[in-house]
């Protein structure tokens, strides 16, 4: 997405309510990935982007959280842009969920087919 303003200052508040907007809209604001304004013409443009999946770097710092801190039964392994947590008990996957969300990372984390 492209976004335009006449000045810097406008551009980068544009920047800002579009964060607010996918905050509002139930994704996690990390989830932008907002560049530098730049001046193009008369014009100062900012390119935001979604991003999808998970960086590898972030995924093998995750997997290492889980092995270190969560309980022994939760097994993580990294598929492509994603990070499957599996395990026999109910209880040790939300105790992992909750570990996670408390955790200080750079990236968003989102939980999908929990059963």
């Amino acid at each position: 997405m492209l976004l335009k303003a006449n000045t810097e200052e406008r551009v980068k508040a544009v920047a800002r309510g579009a964060r607010v907007e996918v905050h509002q809209a139930r994704h996690h604001a990390q989830s932008l990935d907002t560049g530098a304004p730049y001046p193009s013409g008369k014009e100062f443009r900012v390119e935001v982007g979604l991003k999808n999946g998970i960086e590898q770097d972030a995924a093998k710092k995750i997997n290492k959280l889980i092995r270190d801190e969560a309980p022994k039964s939760v097994k993580s392994q990294i598929q492509g842009d994603e990070l499957r947590v599996s395990s026999k008990s109910r209880d040790d996957l939300q105790a992992t969920m909750a570990l996670l969300k408390n955790a200080d990372l750079d990236v968003a984390v989102q939980f999908v087919n929990f059963r």
